[in-house]
């Protein structure tokens, strides 16, 4: 497939912010560009969305059934490739059904559907389709934290001990959707967002960065979600307790009301014989500690780290790469599975670095067990 990938993108309209970031992240590298879009449920606003990305008012959907439908009955070599959906979460599995089962690969923004059951029938669509599904859990695309992956594995730190990760956020501190604040609105409307509030919208990226940099799976939950401002229907602030399946524990906390706080996701995991610390606001560097040497501070482009993170950075040091540059990541690693299943469907999509639609039915399991434990009495829930 000696060309570039065609993009369709569901969601990005006028206001919109993550749609125009995977616009953006998708075409970064000069591997894909957008040809389509089914941008707003208003047709009106569509349009213009559809003007403002320079794209033929036809391929400017009036909602995303039209789009699907009309591209599946375009030459073969006009229709799109794949879709994106950025929408909010209740509008991502009808979508997403949709495009698989029309012959569309897909990539959706996180957490991957409204609900648990919704999660798993994507699943079994994924499967029947033979199509492939990423999910961007956007911070496991940074060069250091593929560093810091790499060197768990290794063995570097020793045998996991102990993993703290955190997102604190500001943005909701006050009520903002009482304003009609859209990002806000959608996001505290339970008939939008699904169960989880806080812990579905930042705390799915804090347990999968925990897990992607750390090698273990979390095997019991003990959580409290609160609901700190007056009148939001979903959590805004989540703390928890975790065991992972080596016997590792852990401290996971997300909120959404730490006044003052931008969007500093941020994880350290100890081992036997030392540890590493990663935070998105100094997101080219990965600090490593070990018992016997002193405090060294590793930093992106540079010579010394592993082909994985060498790979995924695309400046030599001392230039800055962030947010976009992550999420391009996931998207190159998808193309490139792509572009494989193209010459044969039967690739196994674990042989890529980009979230798959496993892992976003992992991520849907997880806000629904720190529900069931916020709710329930015991000390430990058992993640399922």
């Amino acid at each position: 497939m000696a060309r570039k990938l065609r993009m369709g993108l569901i969601g990005g309209g006028p206001g919109s912010f993550i749609g125009r970031i995977h616009r953006i992240a998708a075409e970064l590298d000069g591997e894909a560009r957008l040809v389509c879009g089914a941008f707003s449920s208003s047709p009106e606003r569509s349009r213009e969305a559809g003007e403002g990305y320079h794209l033929p008012a036809a391929r400017a959907y009036p909602g995303y059934a039209a789009m699907i439908e009309a591209e599946k009955a375009l030459p073969a070599d006009e229709r799109m490739d794949f879709a994106v959906i950025a929408t909010p979460n209740h509008l991502h599995f009808d979508p997403a059904r949709r495009c698989l089962e029309n012959g569309f690969h897909v990539v959706v923004d996180k957490p991957m559907c409204f609900s648990l059951d919704e999660a798993r029938e994507l699943k079994a669509i994924v499967a029947r389709s033979r199509r492939l599904l990423a999910v961007t859990y956007t911070y496991s695309g940074y060069p250091m934290v593929k560093q810091a992956r790499a060197l768990v594995a290794a063995g570097r730190i020793g045998a996991v001990r102990k993993i703290y990760v955190e997102y604190p956020q500001g943005w909701l501190a006050t009520g903002l959707e009482q304003a009609g604040q859209k990002q806000a609105d959608w996001r505290t409307d339970p008939a939008r967002s699904g169960a989880g509030g806080a812990i579905g919208d930042i705390g799915t990226h804090a347990a999968q960065l925990a897990e992607y940099v750390s090698g273990l799976r979390i095997a019991q939950i003990d959580a409290s979600l609160n609901t700190v401002v007056a009148g939001r229907r979903l959590d805004d602030d989540a703390a928890m307790l975790l065991r992972f399946e080596n016997g590792a524990s852990g401290v996971l906390f997300a909120t959404q009301v730490a006044a003052g706080e931008e969007n500093n996701i941020r994880i350290r995991v100890y081992g036997e014989r030392g540890g590493v610390e990663w935070q998105q606001a100094d997101a080219n560097s990965l600090v490593l500690r070990m018992i016997d040497a002193p405090v060294q501070v590793l930093r992106t482009g540079s010579g010394y780290l592993d082909p994985i993170a060498a790979a995924n950075a695309r400046t030599p040091p001392g230039h800055p790469e962030g947010y976009l540059e992550a999420f391009a990541n996931i998207y190159a690693a998808f193309y490139q599975a792509l572009r494989d299943h193209e010459r044969d469907p039967g690739i196994d999509v674990r042989d890529y670095d980009f979230p798959n639609v496993d892992d976003g039915l992992h991520g849907m399991a997880f806000v629904d067990t720190v529900v069931r434990s916020a709710q329930s009495d015991r000390k430990w829930t058992p993640f399922a």
